[in-house]
């Protein structure tokens, strides 16, 4: 095997539960793009390193396999992570970036349910959905660890905050110029993996690809069949908490977000209560 490696120079830095797994599945499976030891390396929100004058010389990939001139990182907590982009533009100015953004309220509640799940034995411990919004849930992005939060927190309690995507992406854009940017709704990941795919080698200047390589890996959350939530109330409460943001990210990304269920709910085009009943269903039949 060879012992040849390649810098990290690109990566997918958002957005948690907005098919990012997919995309990483699909770039890693392109023939001139190297696979890193991990799907998310967690470099840069790595708050053990010594960011005073950190050591990145591990922050490669090997290459396994003629032809291969590329290589990414996927650790979709960058984008939300304080200093992450600012520690990563230090690092390689030139870095490429893919974002991938969902409506606020639906990754929210697929982030809540992914903590339930993941809490295991412990789930008991973990607030349910109306209580994480009211009560765990910081007013914005933090541009430090909030004082009283431990990493685990800012991981975990997180799910409203991560939502905020205009502030994240002004702060983004003022690291990297857009032009390094690519930026993707989930709603076409789903619907057109193929036009999406096309997107991303026009992007990273890769070869076309051939038929859209099978088997991407999928990360469906199990069902959450013993929680309470969510409450129609407390949506149209979260729609309105995300109204100032989500008209920052509509300019700054130039996305059109009219299909997201927050845009129709603030634009009165959806009824909280049917859009808790469509998440209910959904953390019951989730798989």
């Amino acid at each position: 095997m060879s012992d040849a490696t390649l810098p990290i120079t690109y990566s997918i830095v958002g957005v948690q539960k907005a098919a990012t797994s997919t995309l990483f599945s699909l770039l890693v499976r392109h023939d001139e793009v190297a696979r890193p030891a991990h799907k998310e390396l967690h470099v840069f929100d790595d708050e053990k390193r010594d960011w005073s004058a950190p050591d990145l010389s591990d922050y490669r990939a090997r290459v396994t396999k003629p032809g291969q001139r590329i290589a990414g990182d996927s650790t979709p907590s960058y984008l939300y992570w304080p200093k992450a982009l600012e520690r990563m533009h230090a690092h390689n100015p030139d870095m490429l970036l893919i974002a991938s953004f969902r409506d606020p309220i639906e990754r929210a509640f697929s982030h809540w349910m992914m903590q339930v799940t993941r809490q295991g034995k412990r789930s008991d411990t973990f607030p349910d959905f109306d209580s994480l919004v009211l009560d765990w849930s910081p007013p914005g992005i933090p541009e430090v660890k909030p004082d009283g939060w431990t990493t685990g927190q800012l991981r975990n309690f997180t799910a409203v905050a991560r939502g905020f995507y205009g502030r994240q992406l002004e702060r983004g854009l003022a690291q990297f110029p857009r032009e390094q940017w690519l930026l993707i709704d989930f709603i076409d990941v789903v619907k057109d993996e193929a036009a999406v795919a096309s997107r991303l080698t026009d992007f990273l200047g890769l070869s076309p690809y051939g038929p859209i390589p099978p088997d991407l890996r999928r990360h469906p959350t199990p069902a959450v069949t013993d929680r309470t939530g969510p409450s129609a109330e407390v949506l149209q409460v979260l729609a309105e908490r995300y109204a100032d943001d989500l008209a920052l990210f509509e300019r700054l990304s130039g996305l059109d977000t009219s299909a997201w269920p927050t845009r129709r709910l603030l634009d009165g085009d959806l009824d909280a209560s049917e859009l808790a009943e469509k998440l209910g269903r959904k953390a019951a039949q989730a798989g």
